[in-house]
């Protein structure tokens, strides 16, 4: 009896300590990472590689060029990447500014996807945490396309050290996308094939929290410029004339009263772009440029109500409405969930980088500033986001587009303060320096490592596959854009024209 009642509290002690030991804190088992993803972890580790691509960031910040004409943009990408042993192929799907950069040979193919463009009116210094613009009424990086394509470029230049040094199978691919902030540039590169041997795309866009999600995203959206045409006249005698701005702005009265009807999730902006040059002068010319959006299901019946405010317009002053030219059209996002849980599982791996006291005060400053809560930068990454299951619509991007060709989600990497608005000064702000570089490296240490497990890991691949497949029987890839659309090569030449030579004293090289 002694001896039993001995073993039961040795083994009982033991159960105790092996207790205390967990709930006190021991450290688990170190997880094992394969050699391959530790390779490209610590090639991105390197304190030359943070510095160089940084660099290679607040260089195209400083560009800040739009949407087409981002040509020192890409050429510093593309240029890059060959410089890495990349096959470069430039002036893709007819943009000069696309690029599609290739390494390796056979399956599986992996896509990368990266942006470089600015926006318009956003121009501001570097790290100043109030309004301060570098040139008044330039563009600036006000959403971090200056971080992005250049985290896929680091991502990819990392696996390909990877598959030379372990003999990879498969091919790996960039795509330079231009245009991203006009939404113009995807619907025209799956019309041109470059996605048609792809297996599966990593997206990615720089942000304050470092996570990513899966289902639908977003809105889609469709971006058209609306034209009249009147007939000139004296404004003192101007019942001899027919006023274009006239059918704008009944155009704009009928749409503000259309939006009562619409539901929750829609979304309707515009801005005039053309209405006349002396009030003295009824003008015969007028446009505006509209931006409706919202869900797939639903974007084609509001446009075509949008169609009729345009018909009213023209019909009321007396004027022609001229055929609508689209500027870009383009789905919500349908990200992939398996995709979503491996990129998921990369992002907890790499971590939230660690920001200096420097940083956390910048932070604060502009959170101050924007009368944002004062938490300074983020310190831990997100949670894998799931579908609300309610829509309320939202910005859109191109990328949707991808989303529905092939099996794509998308990692958000750290860099930006949290509280900073997007298309803002503010954001153009914190989309420079050690945070923005700290933040771009987090994210192409995730974009690096989920390409090798889609590189090295079929099983993982196939998860991908299966369920893209069965998405698409219900969900059909449908082009929204018409196939007579052109892409608005033109849209942003005479703003870049007017401010590019300007901004060259402030660039980067």
């Amino acid at each position: 009896m002694k001896k039993n009642a001995l073993s039961r509290l040795t083994l009982g002690t033991l159960v105790l300590i092996l207790c205390l030991s967990i709930s006190f804190g021991q450290a688990p088992a170190k997880v094992k990472i394969a050699k391959e993803k530790q390779l490209v972890l610590d090639w991105l580790s390197q304190p030359q590689i943070l510095d160089k691509f940084g660099h290679i960031s607040d260089s195209i910040w400083s560009y800040a060029e739009l949407g087409l004409q981002e040509f020192k943009s890409s050429k510093l990408l593309a240029d890059t990447l060959e410089q890495a042993g990349f096959k470069v192929e430039r002036g893709l799907a007819g943009m000069p500014t696309c690029f599609v950069a290739s390494y390796g040979s056979g399956k599986p193919v992996i896509g990368l996807l990266g942006e470089f463009d600015a926006l318009p009116m956003l121009s501001q210094k570097a790290r100043v945490p109030t309004q301060d613009p570098l040139l008044a009424g330039a563009p600036g990086h006000g959403c971090g396309h200056n971080t992005m394509c250049t985290a896929a470029a680091a991502a990819a230049i990392a696996v390909k050290e990877a598959m030379d040094k372990y003999g990879l199978k498969g091919t790996l691919k960039v795509f330079g996308s231009p245009a991203e902030e006009i939404i113009a540039s995807r619907p025209h590169m799956i019309r041109a094939g470059l996605f048609n041997d792809v297996d599966a795309v990593i997206d990615n866009h720089s942000g304050s929290g470092f996570g990513t999600s899966y289902g639908r995203g977003g809105n889609a959206v469709f971006s058209v410029l609306f034209s009249f045409k009147g007939k000139t006249a004296h404004g003192a005698n101007a019942w001899a004339g027919r006023s274009a701005l006239d059918a704008v702005e009944i155009m704009d009265i009928a749409t503000n009263f259309l939006r009562e009807h619409l539901d929750p999730a829609y979304r309707m902006h515009y801005v005039i772009t053309e209405g006349g040059q002396a009030p003295n002068v009824v003008p015969d010319k007028a446009s505006v440029w509209y931006y409706v959006r919202n869900s797939d299901e639903r974007i084609e019946e509001m446009f075509e109500r949008v169609i009729n405010c345009a018909k009213a317009g023209a019909l009321a002053s007396g004027t022609e409405l001229l055929p609508p030219r689209f500027i870009a059209a383009a789905h919500q996002t349908h990200s992939n969930r398996a995709a979503a849980e491996l990129f998921q599982k990369n992002i907890e791996l790499v971590g939230m980088p660690a920001w200096t006291e420097e940083e956390n005060a910048f932070a604060k400053a502009l959170q101050k500033e924007l009368k944002a809560r004062e938490d300074g930068m983020p310190i831990k990454v997100d949670s894998l986001r799931a579908p609300s299951g309610v829509s309320l619509g939202g910005g859109s991007s191109d990328v949707g587009d991808v989303t529905l060709v092939v099996p794509t989600a998308s990692i958000r990497f750290p860099g930006q303060v949290p509280g900073a608005i997007g298309h803002h000064w503010s954001s153009v702000a914190c989309n420079y320096g050690s945070t923005a570089w700290k933040g771009l490296n987090a994210g192409a240490k995730a974009i690096a490592a989920s390409a090798i497990d889609l590189l090295t890991k079929p099983e993982e691949l196939k998860k991908l596959r299966l369920e893209f497949d069965e998405y698409t029987k219900k969900f059909p890839y449908k082009p929204f854009l018409p196939a007579d659309a052109k892409l608005p090569l033109d849209l942003y030449e005479e703003l870049m024209k007017k401010f590019g030579p300007m901004m060259e004293k402030y660039e980067i090289r």
